[in-house]
């Protein structure tokens, strides 16, 4: 039987990111360090499949400190963790790891300068994100309000309207958080924004790929976890984009071939946690079925990296 054609489009740059990339390598090597098990606090990036394989490379994943021995290591997720997380590390004599990507770092850095300087901080960002919780704990209660939507903004009650500075989870849509900043403009003139823009540069990118193809295509597959942040943005931003079949799909078996009946064209791209391996797992699974010509959709180049902790690149 003659398979139907489908052109499948490539979004690049897709999957893993430098922050991603960089937590993995501190979980595989602090058990090369120091042996199994090391002890993870969350998820180190938010995908089944990577967590699966690094538990079963010795890996323990645990919700808090207290459920880790003191005398073994413990990483701490891409996301970051509240301040009191390490402190609480520190009293207990543990070794840790922080495996908090760089540019959450920076973000942590710059709330606590404008702190420093008297001001209330703003975060945009979702209520309950490992990312949020750990940004919001750099800094004493109530120093940090939160917002999620440009509705929110109508109802803060800050200390003082004049001094004010805010922040943005690194995974959130570009475009949503747009309208959150013009929002907070608009009623907070003097309100001081970042110096570069918080919304990571893979976040960034991910989603201008997808923009270039959702237009494009019948269907959109974005290949990433229900509680992945970044992966979930890309969905939305497709079908902003157009594109009236965007979903998510954690690996091959989660397609719903169903729905794809007819589709002469398919657009597949990744969050920022999922793996190569998983992508191309969801192609070939397309091939079997479609006579597929492929063509990448590249809208920027990636070349970024993080070193990992000096502890880890310490001889044992």
């Amino acid at each position: 039987m003659t398979k139907q054609h489908l052109h499948l489009y490539l979004a690049a740059p897709r999957g893993f990111c430098a922050g991603v990339d960089r937590a993995i390598k501190i979980v595989e090597m602090a058990i090369e360090k120091w042996g199994a098990p090391v002890y993870v606090r969350h998820e180190i990036v938010h995908n089944k499949f990577v967590v699966d394989s690094l538990r079963d490379k010795g890996a323990i994943f645990v919700e808090e400190l207290a459920e880790c021995p003191d005398d073994r290591p413990v990483i701490f997720s891409a996301h970051g963790v509240p301040k009191s997380v390490p402190t609480k590390a520190q009293a207990r004599n543990m070794i840790y790891v922080d495996a908090t990507c760089p540019l959450v770092s920076k973000v942590h850095i710059e709330a606590e300068r404008h702190h420093k300087n008297g001001l209330q901080m703003v975060m945009i960002g979702h209520d309950g994100h490992p990312e949020t919780i750990g940004t919001m704990g750099q800094l004493p209660e109530g120093e940090v309000l939160l917002v999620e939507t440009p509705d929110d903004v109508k109802t803060l009650r800050p200390r003082d309207e004049n001094k004010l500075a805010f922040i943005t989870q690194t995974t959130l849509s570009v475009d949503d958080t747009a309208e959150i900043v013009t929002a907070l403009k608009s009623r907070f003139p003097n309100i001081i924004g970042p110096h570069k823009e918080d919304i990571c540069y893979a976040t960034t990118n991910r989603q201008e790929a997808v923009k270039a193809v959702a237009p494009t295509v019948d269907a959109l597959l974005v290949i990433g976890a229900p509680n992945s942040s970044n992966s979930r943005r890309l969905v939305e931003v497709g079908a902003k984009a157009g594109c009236k079949y965007s979903q998510l799909v954690q690996r091959a078996n989660d397609i719903d071939w169903r729905a794809l009946d007819g589709i002469k064209s398919i657009g597949i791209t990744a969050g920022a946690s999922a793996p190569e391996i998983l992508i191309n797992e969801v192609i070939n699974a397309f091939e079997q079925r479609y006579d597929v010509t492929r063509e990448i959709v590249e809208t920027a180049v990636e070349n970024v990296e993080f070193k990992v902790p000096r502890v880890l690149r310490e001889a044992s």
